[in-house]
C-alpha cells in the first residue's frame, strides 16, 4: 500500500474512532481536570480533617473503634488510619453489597468526633462518578468509559502516524504554529488539534494506560505481565488459623497490638492504617505509608489475628522493599494517573494536559464539520 492511500485509511480509522468516543473522551478528560486538585481543595474547605497537635499519645484503635461504631450502628468498620499529629484520625466504614462508604473523622488525643461524613456523596463524588461511570450505574458505567479509553489509545497512535510529515521540508509546521494574518480559522484550528496532539500523546498515552488497568482485568493482567510481573494483583487477606495453645486475653487486644507494631517499625510514617479481621479466618491487616499524597510506597503488612504471627502475601501488595520494579510500576498506579507521583508540579502538569486533551475531540469535530460545510 502507498503511503498517501495507507494515511487516507489512517484517517478515516481516526476519523470514526473519534467522533464514536469524543465525547466520552471529553467528560473523562474534563471531569479529571476538576478532581486534580481534591485533596488540596477539601484539606482547604473542610476543617474538620485537621486538629491541635498535643504532646499527649494517641487513643488505641478499640477505643477509636468504639467510638466510631456509635455513630454508625450496624455498620461495618474497615480500617483505622492514624495520620500526622496535626490531623484527624479516620473511622472507615466500607462495605460493597450492600454499598456504603463513610469515615467518621476522630480527634485521635481525646477522640471527639468532629465529622460523619458520607463520602458516596458531594461534588467530588459527583466529579470521580462521572470520571469512572460517566454517571451510570457501575457496571455499565465501567465497561463503557474502558472502552472509550481503549479507543482513544487507538486515536493516539493513529493521530500520531498522522501527524508524520512526508516530507522533511514541511516538518518545521508540525512542530509549533505558523500562524499568518489574515490565515483563516479552520487551518488555525487544524494547527491546534495537530500539534496539541504531538505535544501531549506521550503524557495522553500514560493516562489511557493507567486508566485500562482499571478499566478491564484482562488489560491489567497482560500490562503487568509484559513488565515482568509475576505475583497476583488481586489483594487477599492471609488466612489466620486458631490455635488453642495460645491465649488471646494474653495479647490484649490484637488489634491494639497490631498498631503498637506498626508505631514503632515506622516511627517517621506519615500515616499508619489497621484494619480489624473481618472474620475468624482473616488476619489483621495494617500498612505504613512513608509519604504524604502518595501511595505506591506503602508497606503492607499482615498479622494473624490469634498469635500476631506476620503472614506473607503472593500478590503486589506485601511489603515495599521486596516489590520488583513492575510490582512498583503496577502500585505506582494511581499516582501516575493522577500526576501525583511528581508531588504538586506533577498534578498541575497532569491538569494542564487533561485540559489539553479535552480540547482534542472539539477542535477535531471542528475539522470534521469544517470540511462537510466547507462554505
Amino acid at each position: 500500500m502507498k503511503n498517501g492511500n495507507f494515511k487516507k485509511t489512517v484517517r478515516k480509522i481516526h476519523l470514526w474512532l473519534g467522533l464514536s468516543s469524543g465525547i466520552i473522551v471529553f467528560i473523562i478528560a474534563i471531569t479529571g481536570c476538576l478532581y486534580a486538585f481534591q485533596e488540596e481543595i477539601q484539606n482547604i474547605t473542610e476543617e474538620y480533617r485537621f486538629v491541635a497537635k498535643q504532646d499527649s499519645p494517641y487513643l488505641l484503635p478499640s477505643q477509636l473503634e468504639e467510638i466510631a461504631k456509635k455513630q454508625l450502628p450496624g455498620k461495618s468498620l474497615h480500617a483505622i488510619k492514624y495520620n500526622e499529629p496535626h490531623k484527624s484520625a479516620e473511622t472507615i466504614f466500607y462495605h460493597y453489597e450492600p454499598t456504603y462508604y463513610y469515615t467518621v473523622y476522630l480527634n485521635p488525643y481525646t477522640g471527639k468526633v468532629l465529622e460523619v461524613a458520607n463520602m458516596d456523596e458531594g461534588f467530588f463524588r459527583f466529579i470521580l462518578d462521572g470520571h469512572f461511570y460517566l454517571w451510570l450505574p457501575n457496571e455499565i458505567g465501567q465497561v463503557v468509559v474502558a472502552s472509550a479509553t481503549l479507543i482513544f489509545l487507538f486515536i493516539i497512535i493513529s493521530g500520531f502516524i498522522l501527524w508524520l510529515p512526508n516530507k522533511l521540508k514541511g516538518a518545521k509546521k508540525r512542530f509549533w504554529f505558523q500562524w499568518k494574518k489574515g490565515m483563516k480559522w479552520k487551518r488555525k484550528n487544524y494547527d491546534l488539534h495537530n500539534i496539541t496532539g504531538f505535544y501531549v500523546l506521550s503524557i495522553a498515552s500514560i493516562f489511557a494506560v493507567t486508566g485500562l488497568v482499571w478499566g478491564f482485568p484482562w488489560f491489567a493482567f497482560c500490562y503487568y505481565t509484559a513488565i515482568g510481573g509475576e505475583k497476583s494483583l488481586i489483594y487477599e487477606d492471609p488466612v489466620s488459623v486458631k490455635n488453642k495453645t495460645i491465649n488471646i486475653d494474653t495479647i490484649a487486644k490484637p488489634l491494639d497490638k497490631a498498631w503498637a507494631i506498626m508505631q514503632k517499625e515506622y516511627p517517621e510514617a506519615k500515616s499508619i492504617e489497621v484494619h480489624p479481621a473481618e472474620s475468624d479466618s482473616t488476619s489483621i491487616a495494617a500498612n505504613a505509608n512513608p509519604e504524604s499524597g502518595t501511595y505506591w510506597k506503602i508497606d503492607y503488612r499482615y498479622y494473624d489475628q490469634y498469635t500476631l504471627k506476620e503472614k506473607k502475601v503472593t500478590n503486589i501488595y506485601g511489603r515495599f522493599p521486596e516489590a520488583k520494579t513492575a510490582d512498583k510500576l503496577m502500585r505506582m498506579n494511581y499516582d501516575l494517573h493522577t500526576g501525583a507521583v511528581l508531588g504538586l508540579p506533577g498534578k498541575i502538569f497532569a491538569f494542564l494536559i487533561s485540559l489539553l486533551i479535552a480540547s482534542l475531540p472539539v477542535t477535531g469535530f471542528l475539522i470534521w464539520w469544517g470540511r462537510r460545510n466547507k462554505k
